[in-house]
């Protein structure tokens, strides 16, 4: 069998560890079995159904979902990523996703499905790549295990069925190393060019994160590769040029474009994208630190996915999500290396095994100890490690149990007694859950584990045929309580309440937004957002709780009135209650008022999802052929309010309030313009890092110049607690009001 990746006929594994010969009437070993191809085909069926069943009936990013709507109004923005389409700020990631699913929108039009498509076709191409690698290494019975296990990683179908970029960047990092495998094993120049290209255009979809996998593929291509000294060392400068070439193309056209020509882009102190690299998507992820809202504010990481330590990945928020086959991989790992011991150093099993447990322990070690944002759906980028070691490791372990060396008999077993307890442990976190799978799952892995020793030595016939079933029992027992979990978003009741803004998959066991039965999360309907979701990105102005607890308005319940998780289409807003921490537009009452596919309910940091029906007509109105429709405090409710009109929206801060994209100056230029009638102050939004001195001028100068905008002027409901109330009084009682500015307004 063939793929891009994987083109020429080659032995299953290495030398040192053949398999027995084959049977009469098996095929020649440089032939595919019969049954490796169906096996892939029916891992990518099923993949397929668990990323787009019910689809349309799940949440998406509504942050993500406004700047791809925006990318097919415009090029521009399509090219810089912005969030509106008068290009007044961007998104706070580098745009190679958004391009993509921009694209397909353009060609297909605008909706959940023709944004979703190169989404899941990203996530089966990631399956068919790690399945062709995995095989060229370790065989094809291995192959199938891996693809099998990444298909069914929790944390992985979740966020496949999300519009956050995270999918893209996982098939490109998956693409590098299968490149740079290939590149070290037929020593050509080509492939570990394409390896670079492809680690650099991971670096232009979440920047630095592209990068976690790096050192590992340089290990192995410098000590595996059978070429000279000289000779790799001219490679490996080459690569670097297009590594470098790949990753900064982008970033150096920004820089190119003069500021007043381009968008502010999202996350940087400054406008630019070379200090949203270094900064905010940078060291700041992973350091955390004041002052910028990438970095988490000194450990604000905890509030999506624990407290950072080393054993985050195992903790309530994570552990149902990523962890329930990371002990068999570390047991493959450390004991594949072991087998490999005087292999020769061009050896590819090693290779294969030190470049996935280098992405393994790199990627664990990153997520582990980042004191900065940290969300549970990062974690996608440990299953392909996983994955890998599952299947090679495993079937490694498995040749040397059935080896006849007694040293060797029990690893294979005590490795699928890990995995099982473990697995009893998460699903016993699931209070209430399915509570008869952990008992199924101990019995079946129990008596699997007792077949496999009592039957060890069983050569052919029917003790072969029950060794067989013991093995096949012990992967269903391994597999059941992952499966369990990612089924939920596509099955369960969870299905259509997925939190676009931070997905997972499974029941709420702690900690972590935005998951089935946590945090809103947004649905796309006919191309515009249906409402429920939460701050962009899930992130909340300010931080947030730590330690992996929900912010005050725990139970489903986010605060000061946003909507519940469980909040029927349509009413997630509650009436005369402002959103958290960026004040909704007034008149809150969102129940069965809102326009076509408008979002009622936004939840934290939902802001315009509450708005009144009638302030949005009465905008859209007056909005007198002004390029934006009004001014915002954060992207998440500019973003609400651009999927639910279909016009330009200002984000004044950006998605957290910490970027300073608005300033006086540029205010004055837009509305002596004529550009900008309509502003929103009040409600608790602004500048974050504890300087809101531009906030405060802003407001005073608004105040000053601007003519409030009365409820009664649009008929707004008389429930709202803002309802006729100056400027002044609204934002000193939380609350917000919209101004409307003109050009003989300023002087």
């Amino acid at each position: 069998m063939t793929s891009a990746t994987d083109p020429l006929p080659h032995p299953t594994v290495s030398p040192d560890w053949a398999p027995p010969a084959p049977a009469a009437g098996a095929p020649p070993p440089d032939r595919a079995p019969r049954w490796s191809l169906p096996a892939l085909l029916a891992i990518l069926a099923l993949a397929a159904v668990l990323y787009g069943w019910n689809l349309s009936g799940s949440s998406l990013n509504s942050f993500y979902s406004a700047a791809v709507y925006s990318g097919t109004k415009s090029w521009k923005a399509w090219f810089f990523g912005s969030l509106d389409a008068g290009n007044f700020i961007t998104v706070d990631k580098p745009p190679f996703a958004l391009m993509i699913m921009g694209l397909s929108c353009r060609v297909l039009g605008f909706g959940t499905w023709q944004m979703m498509l190169p989404e899941v076709a990203a996530a089966l191409g990631t399956i068919w790549t790690l399945h062709a690698t995995v095989k060229r290494a370790f065989g094809h019975a291995a192959a199938a295990l891996a693809a099998l296990v990444l298909a069914l990683t929790p944390i992985t179908v979740a966020i496949n069925r999300d519009n956050n970029p995270d999918t893209v960047l996982v098939l490109l990092m998956v693409g590098g190393a299968a490149l740079a495998l290939r590149a070290t094993r037929d020593d050509r120049l080509l492939p570990l060019l394409g390896s670079a290209v492809c680690f650099g255009l991971a670096f232009n979809t979440k920047m630095l994160q592209g990068y976690i996998a790096l050192p590992a593929v340089f290990a192995v291509y410098l000590y595996a590769s059978g070429l000279g000294w000289r000779k790799k060392a001219v490679n490996l400068a080459l690569a670097a040029v297009a590594l470098a070439v790949s990753s900064f193309w982008w970033a150096t056209a920004v820089s190119l474009v003069p500021a007043d020509d381009r968008p502010y882009i999202g996350g940087s102190t400054d406008g630019g994208a070379w200090d949203l690299i270094m900064g905010y998507n940078g060291l700041g992820r992973v350091l955390g630190g004041e002052g910028n809202g990438g970095g988490g504010g000194g450990g604000a990481g905890g509030t999506f996915a624990g407290t950072a330590g080393i054993g985050r990945m195992f903790n309530d928020v994570l552990g149902g999500q990523i962890s329930w086959l990371i002990p068999f991989a570390g047991i493959a790992l450390v004991a594949g290396l072991a087998l490999c011991g005087r292999a020769p150093r061009t050896d590819m099993t090693r290779a294969a095994l030190v470049l996935w447990g280098g992405w393994l322990v790199l990627h664990y070690l990153t997520f582990a100890m980042a004191e900065g944002t940290m969300h549970p759906y990062y974690t996608t980028a440990l299953a392909p490690g996983v994955a890998a070691l599952c299947g090679g490791g495993g079937v490694m372990l498995w040749r040397a149990f059935r080896g006849g060396d007694a040293r060797w008999s029990w690893v294979l077993p005590a490795g699928l007694v890990v995995t099982g307890v473990w697995a009893i442990v998460l699903l016993r976190r699931a209070t209430g859950w399915n509570t008869w799978l952990w008992p199924a799952v101990g019995v079946v892995m129990a008596l699997a584990v007792v077949g496999l020793a009592v039957l060890r030595s069983a050569g052919s016939g029917t003790r072969f045929r029950l060794l067989a079933v013991s093995l096949a029992a012990a992967i269903v027992a391994a597999l059941a309580g992952p499966t369990a979990y990612a089924a939920s978003p596509a099955f369960g009741s969870a299905g259509g309440m997925m939190g676009g803004t931070n997905p997972t998959a499974g029941p709420s066991t702690g900690g972590g937004m935005g998951g089935p039965g946590g945090g809103p999360g947004g649905r796309m309907r006919d191309g515009r957002e249906d409402g429920r979701q939460g701050g962009a990105n899930g992130e909340f102005p300010g931080g947030g709780a730590q330690g992996g607890q929900t912010p005050p308005g725990d139970d489903g319940e986010l605060p000061q009135g946003g909507g519940t998780s469980g909040a029927p289409s349509g009413q997630g807003g509650q009436s005369g209650q402002q959103g958290y921490g960026n004040g909704e537009l007034p008149g809150g009452d969102a129940q069965g008022g809102t326009p076509a596919g408008m979002g009622a309910g936004m939840g934290a940091g939902g802001g315009m999802g509450g708005a009144d029906s009638a302030l949005v007509s009465y905008l859209e109105k007056h909005q007198d052929g002004a390029t934006w429709l009004i001014a915002v405090s954060n992207s998440q409710s500019a973003g609400q309010l651009i999927l639910s009109t279909g016009r330009p929206v200002i984000s004044m801060f950006g998605f957290t309030g910490s970027d300073n994209a608005m300033t006086l100056a540029r205010l004055e230029e837009l509305v002596k313009k004529g550009e900008l009638h309509y502003i929103q102050l009040g409600g608790g939004g602004g500048p974050g890092g504890g300087n809101n001195s531009l906030l405060t001028e802003i407001t005073a100068w608004v105040q000053k110049n601007g003519t409030a905008v009365k409820e009664s002027a649009y008929g707004a409901s008389s429930s709202s607690s803002t309802a006729d109330a100056d400027a002044s009084s609204a934002a000193q009682s939380g609350g917000s009001t919209v101004y409307r500015l003109d050009p003989s307004d300023v002087s």
